[in-house]
Formats: structure tokens, C-alpha cells, sequence
């Protein structure tokens, strides 16, 4: 089983995307990053007077519309499962709701909701956005050590995720969504343009 990210980045293009996902007929768990909806969370705990845990849930239910705006017209179900038999798209907050294991803040997102998700089921992980993958001084990294990503601040995982790969002892891919055939590559375990982030001993 695959878990598949679709970053709210990758909005424009993403129903496509997930329709092509769905033609590969492989065991794939689309998680749902939080896009435009999880911004407007974000403007309103900028603002003050939300809690954190308020924040987070938010954010989970911005999720949670983004994986209905998936759904909407691809014919892909939901699931409020992490196994997922065929393409599926995972309902983060019915989900998380059952287990609330992650911390509640901002640097826990989409990406290591998605990772969490992959650990639970043992499936292997690849995020989906609209970059084509970790850079470093402006060149594309084509594998990169969790820790080594833990130093480097921002880039396009959230902060909490090489920590996450770290303990659960696994590994990530990073692709470039906006080009399917890397995307369908990944999925297939084939060799393509994109970053591998190792978390696994070795």
C-alpha cells in the first residue's frame, strides 16, 4: 500500500492527477494537504485569541474539505480508514478524531499527518506538490538524510516530518504533482526525478 499527499498546491490540477492515480488501480491512501482552506486558519490564529488545539482541528477540517473537493466529480471514494483497498481519500479529521496522537501545533501539518498515516499502516510515503522536491543552494537534492533536512529549516515538508521518519524508522519520496507520469512512477516504486528522504537506519 501506497500513502499518497496531494498538497493543497497542486489544487488546480489535482483532480486530474488523482484520476490518473486512480486508473493505476494500485492500494493507494490519498491524504488531503489543507491548501487555501488551512490558510484561512492560519490568518485567524495570526490574528490571536485561538487556542492551539482549536487551531489544529481547524486545520484537520480544512483537510477534510479539501479531500471532498477531491472527491467531487472523480469518482474516488473517502474513508475514514487508513488501509486502503484500491484509491482511496482519507477523512483526516474523522480519522484523527479516533487517535489523537500528534501534537497540536503548526509545525505538525498535512505532511506528517500523511507520514503518521503510512507508519499506522505500514505503507510507504510519497507527497505530492508543486516543487520537484528538497533543494539545497538551488540544486535539486536526489536523497537526503532526515536529520540532515532537520537542520536545513524550511523547505517544502513540514518542520515536524524528518523528526517523525527518525522515530518510525521510514523513508519518504518527494515528486513534482504537476508532472503525472513522476507522480505514477513513484507510486509504482520506479526511479524518478524527485527527492528521497531517508529516515531508515542503514
Amino acid at each position: 500500500m501506497i500513502v499518497l499527499k496531494i498538497g493543497g498546491s497542486l489544487a488546480g490540477s489535482a483532480r486530474e492527477l488523482l484520476r490518473k492515480v486512480a486508473a493505476e488501480r494500485l492500494d493507494v491512501l490519498v491524504v488531503p494537504g489543507g491548501g487555501a482552506f488551512a490558510d484561512r486558519v492560519r490568518d485567524a490564529y495570526a490574528q490571536g485569541g485561538l487556542s492551539d488545539d482549536a487551531a489544529h482541528w481547524m486545520a484537520v477540517l480544512a483537510m477534510e474539505q479539501y479531500a471532498y473537493f477531491l472527491a467531487d466529480g472523480t469518482d474516488v471514494p473517502l474513508t475514514d480508514k487508513i488501509i486502503a483497498r484500491g484509491t482511496r481519500i482519507a477523512l483526516p479529521y474523522e480519522i484523527l478524531q479516533k487517535d489523537d496522537t500528534l501534537p497540536h501545533s503548526w509545525d505538525v501539518t498535512s505532511d506528517t499527518i500523511a507520514a503518521w498515516m503510512a507508519a499506522a499502516s505500514g505503507a510507504r510515503l510519497v507527497k505530492a506538490t508543486d516543487v520537484d522536491g528538497v533543494f539545497l543552494d538551488g540544486r535539486l537534492l536526489e536523497s537526503v538524510s532526515a536529520g540532515a533536512l532537520k537542520s536545513m529549516g524550511e523547505t517544502c515538508v513540514d518542520l515536524a516530518l524528518s523528526r517523525f521518519l527518525i522515530e518510525k524508522d521510514m523513508d519518504a519520496f518527494v515528486v513534482n504533482g504537476l508532472c503525472v507520469p513522476r507522480v505514477l512512477g513513484a507510486l509504482r516504486g520506479e526511479k524518478t526525478i524527485g527527492t528521497e528522504i531517508r529516515g531508515k537506519k542503514r
